[in-house]
C-alpha cells in the first residue's frame, strides 16, 4: 500500500511522476544509437471545459477511463503515466535506430492513442468524445537528459494546440528557436511602449 501511494496515482493507477521519472531515466541510460526511444505527452483538449460543465466527478472517471485504454494500447514493456491533472505520457523504448522509422512507430502509437479517445466515453450516463493533443519526442542520444525532453515534448504538445485540436507534432529545433524570438519580440515591444518609442 505505502508503494502504490509513493508511485502511483490514486485517480487512475497509472504511474506517477516519481515513478514515471524514474522509468524515464532508465530508458536514457539504455538507449543506444541502434535504438532510439520516444516520448509523448498526450493533454486532453478542453478537460476545463467538461469540469466546468459537468462537474469534476465526471473528469475524473474520464481521466479514469481514458487510463484504462491508454494501459491498453501501448507496446509491452512500455511506460504510460500520469503528470497530473489531464496530462499524461508515454516512454516508448527499443524502436529502430533509424529516426525516420523511429518516428513513424511513434506516430503511429500516438494516433492510435487519439482514436481510442474519439470512442464515445458513457460518463455516468452522459455520453463524452474527448480530444487529445500530442507532442512527440526522439530521444537516443546518452546527453539528453530527463528535464530536456521534457521540455522538447511539452514544446511540441504546446505547437500541436496552437495548430488545431485533436494533432500532433514532433519536436523540432526551430520551435525552441521560434519561442525564443518570441519571448526577445514582446521584451522589446513592452520597452519600447515604455520608452514611448512607437510613431504614428
Amino acid at each position: 500500500e505505502i508503494n502504490k501511494l509513493a508511485f502511483y496515482d490514486t485517480l487512475t493507477r497509472l504511474p506517477n511522476r516519481r515513478l514515471f521519472l524514474d522509468r524515464l531515466q532508465q530508458a536514457l541510460s539504455g538507449s543506444r544509437k541502434e535504438h532510439e526511444g520516444a516520448l509523448l505527452i498526450i493533454d486532453l483538449d478542453d478537460f476545463k471545459s467538461l469540469n466546468d460543465t459537468m462537474g469534476h466527478d465526471k473528469g475524473d472517471l474520464l481521466l479514469q477511463k481514458f487510463a484504462q485504454r491508454l494501459s491498453e494500447c501501448i507496446p509491452e514493456g512500455d511506460t504510460a503515466a500520469r503528470l497530473g491533472s489531464d496530462e499524461f505520457v508515454v516512454i516508448l523504448k527499443d524502436l529502430n535506430g533509424n529516426s525516420q522509422d523511429a518516428a513513424t512507430v511513434a506516430q503511429g502509437v500516438a494516433e492510435n492513442i487519439q482514436a481510442l479517445l474519439q470512442q464515445p466515453f458513457d460518463l455516468a450516463e452522459h455520453t463524452y468524445h474527448a480530444t487529445a493533443s500530442v507532442g512527440i519526442a526522439l530521444f537516443g542520444n546518452h546527453m539528453d537528459t530527463t528535464a530536456e525532453l521534457l521540455k522538447r515534448a511539452d514544446l511540441a504538445m504546446n505547437q500541436a494546440k496552437r495548430h488545431e485540436q485533436h494533432n500532433l507534432c514532433f519536436f523540432d529545433p526551430g520551435i525552441q528557436d521560434a519561442v525564443n524570438s518570441r519571448m526577445n519580440l514582446e521584451t522589446d515591444l513592452r520597452q519600447a511602449i515604455q520608452d514611448n518609442s512607437f510613431k504614428l
